[in-house]
This record gives C-alpha cells, structure tokens and sequence, in this order.
C-alpha cells in the first residue's frame, strides 16, 4: 500500500472513474467508455446470479430437468426401430444418441446434490459405451421415478399412539 489512501477510498475512486462521477481524471477514457464497462460489469454480475440461481435447483428438478433429455432421445430411439430403412435407422439413432448426451452432466448434479440419483447417472454416464437400447429399460424405470413427485405417494401407515 503505497500511497496514502485507504483501500475502501481507492475503490472508491477507481468506481468513481468507471461509471463517470469523477473522483479521478479518467485521462483516456470517453464517457461513452465508461458507460461501457459499467453496462458490462452490470451484465456479469447478472449473469452470474443467474448461474448461482441456477445451482440452487433441487436436486429432483435436476433429475427431472435430465429426464426430458432422456424422453426425447427414447422417442427418437423408437422411431429408430420401426424405421424400414437401415440408413434411415442409422440416422435416428444418431439423433437419439446426441438427444441423449445432454442429459449426462444434468444427472451428475442431480446426484452430487442427492445420492437417489445415482443410478440414473450411472445408467447415463455408459451411453458412450453401451447401446442405447440396452439401457433404454432402466432409464424408463428411473425418468419414471423422476417424473413422480414426492407428493402423489403414500403416506407411510401410522403407528398406533400409546404411552
């Protein structure tokens, strides 16, 4: 620190200059500039709330959110089967495979969050190495999970009171 301003007194003045104020002599720096890099800093601290938002999904709403990859792909994955054309086939399930990558990284932090997620991303994350069609079964089983919410189950049965 070696001029004689506290560090609250040189934001001050270096935030003084960035949006245009004064409190320096922005020697340089247009007040257009200004108003430029104030809009950009604006935009980032946006941006990155909206990331935080973002990370404050459940971990369900993850599952969920992964699971409409996983539908879409399925579909497409079964079109693929009643195709009569082996090159049309071929296609579709490349499309079901792309449909499908999207849903990996989603699963993974549905399962950091929550650990019942965990087969679902184990299921995604062999995609690379398994058909698709072979793991088609357990990733309707677990979406199916997903997609019921905590709320349509049955309560638990109630335990007789006594003292």
């Amino acid at each position: 620190m070696s001029s004689g301003k506290s560090l609250s007194a040189r934001f001050g003045a270096q935030l003084a200059r960035v949006i245009g104020t004064g409190g320096g002599s922005g020697a340089g720096v247009t007040g257009g500039t200004r108003l430029a890099r104030f809009v950009v800093g604006l935009m980032i601290v946006t941006a990155s709330g909206s990331a935080l938002a973002a990370c404050g999904a459940s971990a369900g709403d993850l599952a969920r959110a992964s699971c409409k990859h996983v539908t879409t792909s399925l579909g497409i994955l079964t079109r693929a089967g009643q195709a009569t054309d082996p090159v049309v086939a071929a296609k579709l399930r490349d499309q079901a495979y792309l449909a499908l990558l999207p849903a990996v990284p989603i699963a993974a932090q549905a399962s950091y969050h929550d650990i019942t997620w965990q087969a679902l991303s184990t299921t995604l994350s062999e995609v690379n190495r398994v058909p698709e069609s072979e793991l088609a079964a357990s990733l309707r089983a677990q979406c199916q999970r997903a997609d019921t919410s905590v709320f349509n189950q049955t309560p638990p049965p109630s335990s007789p009171s006594g003292g």
